[in-house]
C-alpha cells in the first residue's frame, strides 16, 4: 500500500523490492481457487472474501478515506491484510478490470512463519510500507514551530529586539518574560508562549519597539521566510499571532486613554 502523489527515488526504489517479495513468498504455495477477475467497481471489499488474501496480478486498486483517493496498490502487492474495525471508514475501488490471485488467509500465514527467512521478510515488507507511509506523512506535515536556528538562553536585561533593525526573524517565549519599548518607554509585555517579532516581517519595515528580557529567558528563534510559510499552511499559528496582536493593541490603548484625559484636563 502506497500513498498517492510523487515519491522520492529510494521509496521508488524500496517499493520496488517490497512488491517482489509475495510472489517469491506465494510461489510454493497452491492458490486456494482460480484466478479473480473483477470489472471496475467503486465498492471493491464486499466482493473480497474475508477469510482470504489475493496476490494483484493485473490492475490498480485505490483506497480512499472517506471521498479522498489516498492510497493504492498495484501488481505484485498482497490485498487483503487490512482488516478490522480501524479501516471501517476505507473503502477500496478500481477504475479498470482486475485480475487477483486468491490464498487461504491461515494458510499464507502459516506458510510464512513456518520458516525463519519467511517469516523475517514479511516483518520487512509490513515495516517498509509503515517506513513509506511515514516519510510521506512527513513530507505533508506542515513545519509548525520548527526552528532552523533552534533555541537561545538569554539573561535577565537582554535585548532580543532592537528599535530600528532590520527584521530578519520572528521570536516565541518559550520560558521566562519579556518587555517591549518604544523610544524608550516601556508599551508592553511579553509573556511566556508570546509570539513577537512578526509585523516587521509582514510589512518589510525596521522593527518599531525594543524587547529586553525581564527574567532569564528561552527563546525560540524562526527564521522569517520560514514563519510565512507557516502562517499560510497552519491557521493555529496565524490565529494565536492575531490574539498576540491583539493583546499588543488593548494594551497600547489602555495607555494612552489615561494619557489623553490628563491632556484634556489641561
Amino acid at each position: 500500500m502506497y500513498l498517492l502523489g510523487e515519491q522520492s527515488a529510494r521509496t521508488d526504489a524500496m517499493i520496488n523490492r517490497l512488491q517482489s517479495l509475495p510472489v517469491q513468498w506465494l510461489r510454493d504455495l497452491a492458490p486456494c481457487g482460480p484466478v479473480l477477475q473483477v470489472d471496475a467497481t467503486d465498492d471493491l471489499l464486499p466482493l473480497l472474501p474475508a477469510e482470504q488474501l489475493f496476490l494483484l496480478i493485473d490492475g490498480v486498486i485505490n483506497g480512499c478515506i472517506g471521498a479522498r483517493p489516498l492510497f493504492y496498490w498495484q501488481e505484485g502487492d498482497l490485498i487483503g491484510l487490512q482488516q478490522g474495525d480501524v479501516w471501517a471508514d476505507c473503502h477500496w475501488c478500481c477504475d479498470a478490470p482486475l485480475r487477483l490471485q486468491p490464498y487461504r488467509r491461515e494458510e499464507v500465514f502459516r506458510y510464512l512463519f513456518a520458516d525463519a527467512g519467511r517469516a523475517q521478510q514479511f516483518v520487512e515488507y509490513l515495516q517498509g510500507h509503515l517506513a513509506i507511509l511515514a516519510h510521506a506523512v512527513a513530507e505533508l506535515k506542515p513545519r509548525e514551530f520548527r526552528s532552523s536556528n533552534g533555541f537561545k538562553r538569554v539573561a535577565a536585561g537582554e535585548i532580543l529586539i532592537r528599535q530600528g533593525d532590520i527584521a530578519d526573524h520572528v521570536f516565541v517565549i518559550i520560558d521566562g518574560h519579556a518587555e517591549a519599548f518604544v523610544d524608550g518607554h516601556k508599551v508592553g509585555d511579553v509573556p511566556r508562549d508570546e509570539i513577537f517579532g512578526a509585523m516587521a516581517i509582514f510589512t518589510g519595515e525596521p522593527r518599531n519597539a525594543t524587547v529586553i528580557a525581564r527574567v532569564p529567558s528561552t527563546v525560540m528563534m524562526i527564521p522569517g521566510d520560514q514563519f510565512l510559510s507557516m502562517t499560510r499552511t497552519n491557521p493555529k499559528i496565524a490565529h494565536s499571532l492575531i490574539e498576540s496582536m491583539a493583546r499588543r493593541i488593548g494594551q497600547l490603548n489602555r495607555q494612552i486613554a489615561p494619557s489623553t484625559v490628563a491632556e484634556g484636563q489641561r
